[in-house]
């Protein structure tokens, strides 16, 4: 005769395997790389089609005007020892030494053998830096001519190639190397370092009038947003790895 069930003999009963399984959810990484990657290209997609159509930006104007001495285009604002500094800061976003910091993290992630990581950074920084390239050249929209360059430019003004190759290869370097990074305080501190460097150069491609403000928040924007999704598609594989390792 079979016993009536009970919640007792229901404690008792021998788990199944369907029972047995982990309820471990987590974040949906490659769907947030995804979303961020899309977002990043409507970004550039959306300025720059409204730039191209001849439109401009009411505060482009007003902010170049109010860097700039009152009457006086071609004399920044603020002390002398100040246009110097937004010089040596605007060249820690140029080609040169953006290229130097990918490879040398890049050489030193794999050294520690961190692999994944590596791999990321250079995917991450040469597929970003060809989209921005790929932006200049469809858009085409001419330099600033409201106040007198303080360097020495030549390529397109849409979007700010230091503004956005900066946050995308300082960004996807401190995001990805955050993942490998075991104590708080350092991962914290590399974040708001690189947002800090970030936001320094784009302003002082502003400053220094060869970009406007337009240029930079797109450059930040779709850099940020690129970074972003390499950080989500390294922790959707560090994720997959780490349970495929726990059901081994």
């Amino acid at each position: 005769m079979t016993e009536p069930l009970s919640l007792a003999g229901l404690a008792e009963a021998p788990v199944t395997p369907d029972q047995s399984a982990p309820d471990v959810r987590h974040p949906p990484f490659i769907f947030i790389a995804m979303a961020a990657l899309a977002g990043a290209v409507l970004v550039l997609a959306i300025l720059g089609r409204t730039i191209a159509g001849g439109d401009r930006f009411a505060f482009d104007s007003g902010i170049m005007l109010w860097l700039r001495q009152a009457g006086n285009p071609a004399v920044p604002a603020g002390p002398l020892w100040l246009k110097q500094a937004m010089i040596d800061v605007t060249a820690l976003g140029g080609e040169t030494v953006l290229t130097l910091a990918a490879a040398l993290t890049i050489g030193f992630l794999a050294a520690s053998r961190h692999l994944l990581a590596a791999a990321l950074v250079f995917a991450g920084t040469v597929t970003g830096s060809i989209a921005v390239a790929l932006a200049k050249n469809l858009v085409g929209r001419e330099r600033p001519a409201l106040v007198d360059h303080l360097v020495e430019v030549g390529s397109a003004s849409f979007p700010s190639g230091h503004a956005a190759n900066s946050a995308i290869i300082y960004l996807t370097v401190a995001l990805v190397s955050m993942q490998v990074i075991p104590h708080r305080a350092a991962r914290w501190f590399l974040l708001a370092a690189t947002l800090l460097l970030v936001a320094a150069i784009g302003v002082s491609r502003v400053y220094l009038g060869v970009h406007w403000p337009s240029d930079v928040l797109a450059g930040w924007s779709f850099g940020t947003l690129w970074a972003l999704a390499w950080w989500a598609l390294g922790s959707w594989l560090r994720t997959g790895a780490q349970i495929k390792g726990e059901g081994a």
